[in-house]
């Protein structure tokens, strides 16, 4: 008969699986401090050493790190999705950039498509926080924290279209982007009527997402990030003629 006896599950097991669960979903992001032994083993309901072998394993699975004297942090999983190479590759080539873009495109055009459809009613009141926090900021002219709040905005909607996949591989992306890697996203937010244009963006994805319209949704990103792309190029093209004037202008002076 294909049957087997019932066995009760190890409490360290029962804690990794809900780590593990919590990573999967986004929920624990990388970099995360975890709460300190005692009141982690009171929220989970189990006795510390059930907790510190949960906490081993994880840490052998490279899902969890310890830093002396800081505590116990989620692995940076996502450090692992480029090589430093292709990084560098990445870096020194506009044709990347471009292809990036399209690539958001793509996806995040699919992740509101999916928000729109899938999110819980509490994942759309994260998305309307996030704008929110976008309007206020807008007044206060601080590219630095509009380019954060930019990224928060998109990935709050990634998160809402709830495909762990997705998520995972486009936090990745995002974190190049923070890093510089495909263009510096505070220039888009250093022009005033750029700056405009790029709110009421947002607000339209927005309006989108919280109305239920997937078709409306996938439009507004499609838009915003054709928006972006022209921008780029613009950009890119006054960088060109402005090294080009630099070089003209030297020469007339020796002459």
């Amino acid at each position: 008969m294909p049957f087997q006896k019932v066995q009760t599950e190890k409490l360290s097991t029962s804690v990794v699986k809900q780590i593990e669960l919590l990573i999967l979903r986004g929920i624990l992001r990388p970099g995360e401090r975890l709460p300190s032994e005692r009141e982690l083993s009171d929220r989970l309901g189990v006795s510390r050493p059930s907790l510190r072998e949960a906490i081993s394993e994880l840490q052998e699975r490279g899902l969890l790190s310890s830093k002396a004297g800081a505590g116990i942090f989620v692995a940076d999983v996502l450090g692992n999705a480029f090589s430093d190479s292709l990084i560098r590759l990445f870096s020194s080539h506009d044709e990347a950039v471009f292809d990036y873009i399209s690539f958001r495109r793509d996806m995040e055009g699919l992740a509101a498509e999916r928000a729109a459809r899938f999110a819980s009613d509490t994942d759309l009141k994260v998305i309307q926080t996030v704008f929110e926090k976008m309007e206020a900021a807008h007044p206060k002219r601080n590219p630095t924290d509009e380019a954060r709040l930019d990224a928060d905005f998109h990935l709050a909607i990634i998160e809402a279209s709830h495909n762990v996949v997705m998520l995972h591989m486009m936090r990745s992306m995002y974190q190049l982007l923070r890093e510089g890697v495909f263009y510096n996203r505070s220039i888009m937010f250093k022009q005033r009527t750029t700056r405009s244009d790029l709110l009421e963006q947002h607000r339209a994805i927005n309006n989108g997402l919280q109305a239920r319209d997937a078709v409306a949704a996938r439009a507004a990103v499609t838009e915003h990030l054709d928006y972006v792309e022209r921008a780029l190029s613009d950009y890119k093209k006054a960088e060109r003629n402005e090294a080009i004037a630099r070089q003209r202008f030297e020469h007339e002076q020796r002459r």
